[in-house]
């Protein structure tokens, strides 16, 4: 039986500190998971790094102070783009998934999630370089995965639909995004409903998810 298999190393930066050491516990209680380091915030994350304690994923809470999940997830992706990202947080809304995921983030958790779901997430995001929690995965996974069919999907995107869902990855209300591209609030509604039904999804976070995959936007 072979025993020496080298164990995934997370490091865990969040604020809240009795949620740190709890989720440390449990993960060191996962097989082949290991706990490398712990933080409050993004600032932790740097000073480690720079001295070459790097792990291989970080579960990074979006909301700390100093240097929160979005820097945090920014400077990541830009200098050390092998480390993955697993976002943690206890908002649900979609301005937040989405732009933690733009950002570079691949995967997005609740805090509230059990911690069968957490192991999973690790896994995924290991394994398949993405997780999205399970409120909102089962709703827009679907049509999201670069294949055969997505390809064909993105010969049917028109230009202005592209126009569209570049826009539905930024923090614009569907009324903003209507004023930036000069047209009305029904013709809006038209471009949603028509990619929702093209792409196979149900929501803003699935229309941004297949606008970042299939690269209409760059990382901010």
């Amino acid at each position: 039986m072979i025993s020496g298999k080298k164990k995934t190393q997370v490091a865990i930066i969040d604020d809240h500190v009795l949620l740190r050491n709890a989720l440390a516990k449990l993960i060191t209680s996962f097989e082949n998971y290991s706990i490398l380091f712990e933080g409050d915030n993004g600032k932790e994350i740097k000073l480690r790094i720079e001295q070459q304690i790097i792990p291989d994923i970080i579960l990074l809470d979006v909301n700390m102070p100093d240097m929160d999940g979005y820097e945090s997830v920014r400077w990541l992706h830009k200098n050390h783009p092998q480390i993955k990202v697993l976002a943690l947080s206890m908002y649900s809304d979609e301005g937040t998934i989405i732009k933690m995921l733009r950002l570079g983030a691949k995967g997005y958790i609740l805090k509230s999630v059990d911690p069968e779901e957490l192991r999973l997430a690790l896994d995924s995001v290991l394994k398949k370089d993405f997780y999205l929690s399970e409120f909102i995965s089962g709703k827009i996974i679907s049509g999201l995965h670069k294949d055969a069919g997505s390809e064909a999907v993105a010969m049917r995107v028109t230009d202005k639909e592209k126009e569209f869902l570049q826009l539905c990855c930024t923090e614009f209300t569907y009324k903003d995004i209507a004023v930036k591209m000069f047209v009305s609030h029904r013709t809006i509604d038209a471009y949603r409903d028509t990619l929702f039904e093209k792409l196979g999804v149900r929501t803003r976070i699935g229309l941004a998810m297949y606008a970042i995959k299939s690269g209409l936007v760059d990382p901010i």
